[in-house]
């Protein structure tokens, strides 16, 4: 076990190091960059994310009157004409982008294998203080809604399986498929209509995940107030994974309720419920199993990104989205590498776990 552990962790460098590698070759061809951002924002062109951005770069309009002359050259940035070019420089110089990007690409790959992520281009903070500050947002959303579709939705595919055919898996099968054909951001809508102050009722909160002064509160009504503003952001985002987790467990359930050895069980005498969770239910909970990492990291990183913005949460995926759309590399770049990190480490976790189910799984015997 503790060999393959170790391959595992030696192949996670490599796979690193491509999607950085392969992310940053993308964004040498993407268009703009953070130096066209300032020179959009001082010619006043800027009508897009950076309207959102404050910080560190307040004083680049002061900078560049400074070196403003009649008689500048033109700039290789588009809608640079008119500023000095030494002041582009100075630009290029504080964004990095005065070193050809191999060299780039080397120093961003030995300060990620240190985990120094560097500052925010426009924010005037630390990538990990900022993902800090994000992080409990998108931990509240990702962690209860797995909690939530994992206690919902296996003994409702349990009892899917072992109902096959009736009236209740008639019923229940058109809510779950209703329920997966809705996007979530629709629902959240509809949410809002109903429930949050839309046409009907007004029970619900729209913003936040508490209440102002909430720190005074006793700590009861701390955790009501908690739910109560999570409420609705949860249900929209639990939908389609609820509907999909379902259908993996039932499917999972009926595949091994029809093998030989459930027979024989039977044959010996074994209760239904006994056949149920003492043979069936440790083979085809692997499968399940093997849907956790996609299913916790679309809840926890890029699955709350429509929903952070309808219901006014600042959470991780709304911090990378604003960062993508403000050429904030050091934002991009250092929450993809944390997000891919997780990834592969909640898939090595995912992968021990099916020995803690079925110990007959022998990882030592298998090549990676």
């Amino acid at each position: 076990m503790s060999a393959y552990i170790a391959r595992r962790i030696l192949l996670m460098i490599p796979t690193l190091l491509g999607i950085l590698f392969i992310s940053f070759i993308v964004v040498q061809f993407a268009p703009g960059g953070p130096v066209e951002r300032v020179i959009a924002q001082l010619s006043g062109a800027d009508t897009g994310g950076s309207s959102r951005i404050s910080g560190g770069g307040g004083d680049f309009g002061a900078r560049a009157q400074v070196g403003t002359s009649a008689d500048a050259v033109s700039s290789k940035y588009r809608g640079a004409q008119g500023l000095d070019p030494d002041f582009i420089k100075s630009l290029e110089k504080q964004f990095g982008f005065d070193k050809p990007a191999p060299e780039r690409f080397a120093m961003m790959v030995w300060n990620f294998a240190r985990f120094d992520f560097g500052k925010s281009y426009f924010r005037d903070v630390s990538v990990l203080q900022l993902v800090k500050e994000k992080l409990p947002v998108s931990m509240s959303l990702g962690i209860w809604m797995t909690l939530l579709t994992y206690l919902i939705s296996i003994p409702l595919g349990i009892r899917k399986a072992v109902k096959d055919g009736s009236k209740f898996d008639t019923w229940t099968s058109a809510v779950v498929i209703v329920g997966f054909a809705i996007p979530g951001f629709l629902f959240a809508i509809l949410l809002i209509i109903l429930f949050a102050g839309g046409s009907f009722l007004n029970i619900f909160p729209l913003r936040g995940l508490t209440s102002d002064g909430w720190s005074q509160f006793p700590w009861y009504w701390k955790i009501i107030d908690y739910f109560w503003h999570i409420t609705l952001p949860l249900i929209s985002m639990a939908l389609g994974a609820f509907a999909t987790m379902t259908l993996l467990t039932k499917n999972s359930f009926l595949d091994e309720i029809r093998k030989q050895y459930v027979m024989t069980a039977r044959a010996k005498g074994c209760s239904e419920t006994q056949v149920l969770y003492n043979h069936i239910f440790r083979n085809a909970m692997l499968i399940v199993i093997a849907g956790f990492p996609g299913a916790f990291i679309h809840a926890f990183f890029s699955g709350s990104l429509l929903i952070e913005t309808i219901f006014s949460l600042d959470g991780l995926g709304l911090l990378g989205f604003e960062s993508v759309l403000n050429r904030d590399y050091p934002v991009v770049f250092g929450t993809l590498f944390i997000f891919s990190l997780v990834g592969l480490v909640v898939n090595l976790i995912s992968d021990l776990a099916y020995m803690w189910i079925d110990p007959r799984i022998d990882f030592e015997a298998r090549e990676v």
